[in-house]
C-alpha cells in the first residue's frame, strides 16, 4: 500500500491550526484508502486521545469536529467542553467555529460513524453525512457545509499537543563554532583500542523513509563543506536502498578518510516478506555481507551467494548499531513495527553489539525546533518523543539522540552540523565499548590457553617425578 497522505492544502492546514492551537496532527484514517465505513473508522481512531475530523464535500467546504475525548464505542453520550464543530471555506479568511450547546453531550460514543448530533458522519457506511442543526450544536447549514451532504473525502487526525519550551534543557549542548571544530577534530583523530582496526563500522537500521541514507549524506556534506548526495535517498513507500552499502567519509574533497564507515541497509517494512530480512541483518553484523550486495526480500543471503564473505576479520564486522526513527512518526509506530524492532534488538544483544537510536526529522516533528534548532533540548515535545521511543523499544534514554538531516538546504548550518557531529561522537564512543569487550574476551582466551599450557607442563613434571 502506498503512503497515506493528507488532503489538506497549506492554507487549510493554517486555518485549522488557528482553531486547534499548538498541536501536531497525525493522520490516522483516510476513508478513500481505508474505507467509508464505521468499522474502518473505529479500527483506526478508537482510543487515540484528542482527534479532529476533517470532511470534504463537492461544494468545496472542509469541515468537521474536534474532541479532546477518546472514541471507545461505549454507547454513552460524552460531555466535552473543549469540543467544537468548524468549517473552512476558500471564500472566507477565517474559519467558522461552533461551540457546543451548554448542558448537551458533545457526541454519542456509538459503534456507527462519529455522531455529533448536528453532524453524523459515514451515515449507513456511505460517503455521506446527516445534518441536524440544533442537536448539540447550533449552526447555519449553508455556512457550515453548503448544504452538500455527500463526502468526497473523510479524514481523522490525532491532535497531539506540542507543549512549550523547557526553561532548562533536558540535555546540555554547546552551540558554538569552537564546539563544532572540537567535535570534528575528535572524530578525525579517533583511534580504536585494537590496532588492526582503523575504521569503526556502524550499521544504520530503520524503517523505510526514516532517514538512514540522508543521515550519511548529511555527515558527508558537513565534513566536505558542501552538499553531497552519494547515498540514494527518497520518500518512496518501499525502500529506496536495495543494496547493502558501506560508505567512507572524507574530510574535504579528496581529503583523508575518516576512521568511520557507515553501513546503509534496506529499509524495514511491516510485512514479513518485504524490506530487510533479519537474517540478512545478522550476517551484516557478523561481516559476511559484501558491499553492494543486492538484497532479496524473498530470501536471506546464503553461504554460497556471490555477495557472501566466507573469511571474516574484525574489520568486516559491525561495531555499533544505530536504529533510525522519524521523530514525527513515533506516535504512530504500529505494533508490528515495534515487534520487528524488538526481534532485531534481541539478535543484536545476543551478539554483544552496542546500540544507539537516532531520532531524525526533529524539525518536522516540532515547529519550535524548526524555528530554531537550538530548541531541540528545550522542546517538551521532542523530550516526550524520546521517552516514548526509549520505553517502546527498550533503549535507555541516554542512547536516544535527536538529529536533523539536510534535506532541502543548499548551504550548511552550524547548529545542524553540531547535532550531527555529536551523534557521530557517541557512535565512536559506543564502538569503543565493543572494542574493549573484544580485548577483554581475547585476553580471557589467552589466559585460559596459558592455564592449559601451565597445567600440561605441571603434569609432565609430576609424571617425571613418579618412581
Amino acid at each position: 500500500m502506498s503512503a497515506v497522505t493528507s488532503s489538506l492544502s497549506r492554507d487549510q492546514q493554517s486555518k485549522l491550526f488557528s482553531l486547534l492551537g499548538h498541536v501536531r496532527l497525525h493522520l490516522l484514517y483516510k476513508a478513500s484508502v481505508h474505507g467509508f465505513t464505521a468499522a474502518a473508522f473505529h479500527g483506526h481512531c478508537d482510543k487515540q486521545g484528542p482527534t479532529v475530523i476533517v470532511a470534504y464535500n463537492a461544494a468545496g467546504f472542509v469541515f468537521g469536529a474536534y474532541t479532546s475525548k477518546d472514541y471507545t464505542q461505549s454507547g454513552a453520550g460524552v460531555n466535552d467542553e473543549q469540543a467544537f464543530l468548524y468549517s473552512i471555506c476558500a471564500q472566507e479568511n477565517k474559519p467558522l467555529r461552533v461551540a457546543g450547546i451548554s448542558g448537551q453531550c458533545a457526541f454519542t460514543d456509538v459503534a456507527t460513524g462519529p455522531n455529533y448530533g448536528a453532524l453524523v458522519f459515514l451515515h449507513e457506511d456511505k460517503p455521506a453525512f446527516q445534518s441536524n442543526p440544533g442537536t448539540s450544536f447550533h449552526f447555519q447549514a449553508a455556512a457550515l457545509h453548503g448544504d452538500n451532504l455527500v463526502l468526497t473525502e473523510f479524514e481523522v487526525y490525532r491532535a497531539e499537543g506540542l507543549g512549550s519550551l523547557l526553561p532548562k534543557p533536558w540535555r546540555n549542548m554547546q552551540w558554538t563554532p569552537e564546539k563544532k571544530q572540537q567535535l570534528m577534530k575528535k572524530i578525525q583523530n579517533y583511534k580504536s583500542d585494537i590496532k588492526t582496526v582503523k575504521q569503526a563500522r556502524v550499521a544504520l537500521v530503520g524503517r523505510v523513509g526514516a532517514g538512514k541514507s540522508s543521515f550519511f549524506n548529511s555527515i558527508s556534506s558537513a565534513f566536505r563543506g558542501n552538499m553531497t548526495s552519494q547515498a540514494i535517498a527518497g520518500t518512496a513507500a518501499s525502500s529506496v536502498t536495495t543494496q547493502f552499502r558501506t560508505y567512507t567519509i572524507t574530510a574535504g574533497k579528496g581529503g583523508e578518510a575518516l576512521p568511520l564507515i557507515l553501513c546503509d541497509t534496506m529499509g524495514l517494512e511491516e510485512k514479513p516478506d518485504s524490506g530487510l530480512d533479519i537474517e540478512d541483518l545478522v550476517n551484516i553484523y557478523k561481516g559476511h555481507v559484501k558491499d553492494r550486495y543486492q538484497f532479496s526480500p524473498s530470501a536471506p543471503i546464503l553461504g554460497d551467494s556471490p555477495g557472501y564473505r566466507q573469511k571474516v576479520t574484525l574489520n568486516d564486522k559491525i561495531h555499533c548499531v544505530v536504529y533510525v526513527v522519524d521523530a514525527s512518526q513515533v506516535s504512530i509506530l504500529t505494533q508490528k513495527m515495534i515487534d520487528k524492532f524488538t526481534a532485531i534488538r534481541k539478535k543484536t544483544n545476543q551478539l554483544g553489539l552496542p546500540q544507539i537510536l537516532l531520532m531524525t526529522k526533529v524539525d518536522e516533528a516540532c515547529p519550535l525546533v524548526a524555528e530554531d534548532l537550538k530548541n531541540v533540548y528545550h522542546s517538551v515535545f521532542i523530550q516526550r518523543k524520546a521517552r516514548e521511543l526509549s520505553e517502546s523499544l527498550g533503549i535507555p534514554l541516554s542512547c536516544v539522540l535527536p538529529v536533523k538531516n539536510y534535506s532541502e538546504e543548499l548551504e550548511l548550518d552550524q547548529d545542524t552540523d553540531i547535532l550531527l557531529f555529536s551523534a557521530v561522537e557517541q557512535m565512536l564512543n559506543y564502538a569503543d565499548s565493543f572494542f574493549e569487550n573484544q580485548v577483554v574476551e581475547d585476553q580471557a582466551v589467552n589466559d585460559q590457553a596459558e592455564l592449559y599450557r601451565s597445567s600440561d607442563h605441571l603434569k609432565a613434571d609430576l609424571s617425571g617425578r613418579i618412581v
